[in-house]
């Protein structure tokens, strides 16, 4: 039976991360991923904000041209409202070599990694992970849960689960580098995104092309609002989506749009990223707020493995952090209400007022992400 200090499910940014810090800090940490190679099945869409970009250390190479202009549209795409930032506000990072630049630095810092894994369950403080050669036993003080939307460790945890999630799809794809500034287009439509978004982010390199929204809502099921959307989306004017089955690469995925879980510690270890539901509630990104829950994660676990105090982990509170999204919640509330076109039309023109474009500008360039800085804060 291998015996480690932490055992990390799942090798995304928010794992990784918390592996990392970890480690450093001198603990023996085990982090599996069930992914034969970190550089498939990626399903985000990689779009970094600006807070993101200036407080962690993300490599330049693997970082698109800044974004600092959105598009919103209505149902029909007529009468858009175009936002300008003065400062650069997104890029779109090219996640398979920055997950492979993440690992090779956590395997720096002394995590073994362990791909093509799954975990299999919990007996007390004894967890079964299961290779190519079969079932193995790993006894650890704590383990954390970066194992996604449907984190199978909070279930045996008894933490709480994202119980409100949207499916998205994504078509990515190289383009020719044009003449209009790099854009981040955003379509409100229930007909293509029910209960969410459609989006094109075109930043001269490449164009992401997809839609969300609540499963049982699509008229035609996902694929086929995808398929639509992509038709005669906006921001692509003049650019040929490519032929072939590896021109494009196709990302898909459940997105946690509930806010931040309550309960997301106990005794026996914590979740971090889309399993602690660490995504905003209205824009769903989440790099941002998963590397930092997953800061604070590793600060929560080395005080208490240094103290040997595991009360330590009723700091780690999704309850208090919850509260800084309020706002946001009750706009994801007021999004999910918008089900018709006519209605999604009728809303939209708040964004033309003065009003409107003020707070689309605090929700899209603002500053505002958690946790602060202290534990337990």
């Amino acid at each position: 039976m291998d015996s480690v200090d932490v055992l990390v499910v799942g090798a995304g940014l928010a794992g990784l991360r918390t592996a990392t810090l970890l480690a450093q800090q001198g603990h023996e940490v085990l982090l599996a991923d069930r992914r034969p190679s970190l550089a498939g099945a990626i399903r985000t869409t990689g779009i970094f904000v600006r807070r993101t970009l200036d407080d962690f250390p993300l490599p330049a190479e693997c970082l698109g041209p800044p974004i600092r202009r959105v598009v919103l549209y209505p149902p029909g795409l007529r009468g858009p409202v175009a936002l300008t930032s003065e400062r650069d506000e997104y890029r779109v990072g090219d996640m398979a070599p920055i997950y492979v630049k993440a690992a090779d630095a956590a395997s720096g810092a002394g995590v073994r990694i362990l791909l093509g894994t799954r975990y299999a369950g919990r007996q007390g403080q004894t967890y079964t992970l299961v290779g190519k050669e079969g079932p193995a036993e790993v006894r650890t003080r704590f383990v954390v849960g970066a194992d996604g939307a449907r984190s199978s460790v909070a279930r045996d945890l008894g933490l709480d689960r994202n119980r409100h999630l949207l499916i998205g799809a994504e078509e990515v794809y190289e383009i020719p580098r044009g003449e209009e500034p790099p854009t981040f287009h955003c379509v409100l439509d229930p007909s293509l995104a029910p209960g969410y978004l459609a989006w094109v982010v075109n930043d001269g390199r490449h164009a992401h092309v997809g839609t969300a929204g609540y499963a049982n809502r699509f008229p035609e099921g996902l694929r086929r609002a995808l398929e639509r959307f992509a038709s005669s989306a906006p921001g692509l004017d003049g650019v040929e989506r490519p032929d072939g089955p590896d021109a494009i690469e196709r990302r898909g995925g459940p997105i946690p749009v509930g806010g931040l879980l309550r309960r997301i510690s106990c005794a026996n270890g914590l979740l971090v990223g889309d399993a602690a539901g660490a995504v905003s509630p209205l824009t769903a990104g989440g790099l941002d707020p998963c590397l930092r829950l997953s800061e604070l994660a590793a600060a929560v676990l080395d005080e208490s493995l240094r103290t040997g105090r595991p009360d330590t982990l009723a700091h780690f509170d999704g309850a208090a952090l919850r509260a800084r999204f309020r706002g946001r919640l009750a706009m994801r509330w007021g999004l999910d209400k918008v089900r018709t076109p006519a209605l999604a039309a009728t809303a939209f023109g708040l964004l033309r007022t003065p009003p409107g474009q003020a707070a689309a500008r605090r929700i899209l360039f603002g500053d505002r992400s958690f946790p602060a800085g202290q534990i337990g804060a």
